[in-house]
């Protein structure tokens, strides 16, 4: 993928939308790739957080761990992003993040995003209001999906 392909792939996502080719390419540019196969980590749950993916090729399971058992939170196609909690709340990952396919995804490190801060403040006030809207959409739609279990639940005790 080109660079230009990359930086029309972030546009595209709920997190980069408005944000200008050149901070795109600053991203990019103090970003890695990583290339995973089925079945390995990007991180573990309660790893440091230190940055976010975006998928580029693949699909992966985000899944929390409960004794021995893994419970899949849900699943992410290429085109998303993850691992952006620990980049606003600052604590260790929440939940595992690994490969069901083979996975092409580019790493930003928060020190990417410091580093545009002092590019481009206002760039990067849009994309801290971005990951903002985001994490209200996935809170909105947990709590929707909270409330429908909370419905079944209630519906099966009353009969």
């Amino acid at each position: 993928m080109t660079t230009q392909d990359r930086i029309k792939l972030l546009q595209s996502m709920p997190f980069f939308g408005a944000v200008k080719d050149s901070s795109i390419a600053l991203l990019l540019d103090l970003s890695t790739t990583l290339s995973l196969q089925p079945g390995e980590y990007f991180f573990r749950q309660g790893d440091q957080g230190d940055s976010l993916y975006i998928l580029e090729q693949g699909a992966i399971s985000i899944f929390k761990q409960s004794g021995e058992d893994e419970l899949e939170l849900r699943e992410v196609n290429e085109g998303s992003c993850f691992g952006d909690l620990a980049l606003i709340d600052l604590t260790p990952r929440s939940a595992s993040v690994r490969a069901k396919t083979p996975c092409t995804a580019i790493k930003i490190p928060a020190s990417a995003l410091h580093k545009l801060y002092q590019y481009d403040c206002e760039q990067y006030l849009i994309i801290q209001m971005n990951i903002a809207r985001e994490l209200s959409r996935r809170l909105r739609a947990s709590d929707e999906r909270w409330f429908q279990l909370q419905t079944l639940t209630h519906q099966d005790s009353s009969t």
